[in-house]
């Protein structure tokens, strides 16, 4: 008589596991920790509490609270101290609890953050990180929701990066703890809890900061677009498909510098454009973008390059927010003007 045998698998170490967004950011810091003792975390709440969206969570009970250290309810002092310990040779990644909170910060950001290597003859690097929970789509109120990048797009001195996926956060937040400039890491809040399978034994390093890549290649036109409206154009160019469009699909991941080559590459192969992204439409982020495609890609171009944006007020209370919002039809609506202009 045989025996049945029952093999049951033992998950190898390290394999890739489903993993949240914002788990991704916590490997990031808590890795940093481990590696440098000049990495310190400073922020509201970060210390105890872990932060509102948990991203710090469980840091100051591991590398104790001198190094994951809970401020004061002030963002221009927070800020303010993160530039003197960076002056001083540590490395200070400070949490904007949101992205409206940041503005009391901005002038830091413009007159010391952005100038220091400047004004310093490069003498004196300011290896200072700001994370800046950012975007729409969690429901939140006035002052929770901004889409703040073209602020600090338009600050030279500044990089300026966000990622849309996992393996992003992990990669983006360790490049610009790295790096020996000031980076601005905005960090789409709806995509915290987004999952994909990814291993922290194994990331993968986003170096050197400044690379777009290609998420879904196509041949009818290319969505250039970022941070929390990648799954929006992703979702867009599966239901294209429908209407006979290959739509192209770039993640920037970092606006400041930003990727001409790969941008460039992308829209000289569709010979269409369009840009997404939830900022405002007049003087968003879109326009620059949209600038330096035309200049590179006159004579590739089919029709004008389009954006779809959030809408030129203020952002609108929870109930409003889908409206306000790109959404898969104002997109596809775009890539049919953009068909249309070219057959003109």
């Amino acid at each position: 008589m045989t025996t049945a045998t029952t093999v049951t698998s033992t998950p190898t170490a390290g394999a890739p596991k489903p993993t949240t967004m914002a788990a991704a950011l916590n490997r990031a810091l808590r890795d940093a920790l481990t590696e440098d003792p000049a990495v310190h975390v400073l922020g509201e709440d970060v210390g105890t509490l872990g932060g509102v969206f948990r991203i710090t969570d469980g840091l100051a009970a591991e590398f104790g609270d001198q190094r994951c250290l809970d401020t004061p309810l002030a963002e221009a002092g927070i800020l303010g101290a993160a530039v003197g310990m960076a002056m001083y040779g540590l490395r200070p990644v400070v949490e904007m609890q949101f992205d409206a909170f940041a503005y009391p910060a901005f002038e830091q950001v413009v007159s010391h953050v952005a100038k220091m290597r400047n004004r310093t003859g490069g003498r004196l690097p300011l290896p200072l990180t700001i994370r800046i929970p950012y975007g729409g789509g969690i429901g939140g109120v006035e002052h929770h929701s901004d889409s703040s990048e073209i602020y600090y797009m338009a600050t030279p001195g500044l990089h300026v990066v966000t990622p849309a996926t996992v393996a992003d956060a992990y990669g983006l937040l360790r490049a610009a703890i790295a790096s020996d400039d000031p980076v601005v890491l905005m960090e789409p809040k709806r995509l915290y809890w987004s999952k994909a399978d990814w291993s922290p034994e194994n990331p993968e390093p986003v170096e050197p900061l400044g690379r777009a890549v290609v998420r879904r290649p196509g041949r009818s036109a290319t969505l250039l677009t970022y941070g929390p409206s990648l799954p929006v154009c992703l979702e867009a160019a599966e239901a294209a498909v429908a209407e006979g469009w290959d739509l192209e699909v770039v993640d920037l991941r970092s606006l400041v510098p930003f990727d001409d080559e790969t941008v460039a590459a992308s829209v000289r192969r569709t010979g269409r454009a369009v840009v997404v992204h939830e900022a405002q439409g007049f003087a968003g982020p879109g326009g620059e973008i949209a600038a330096r495609v035309t200049e590179r890609c006159f004579h590739h171009l089919e029709a004008p390059v389009l954006r779809v944006t959030g809408f030129d007020i203020p952002f609108p209370p929870p109930m409003l927010e889908r409206h306000h919002l790109p959404g898969v039809d104002r997109i596809l609506d775009a890539v049919a003007r953009l068909q249309w202009e070219a057959e003109r």
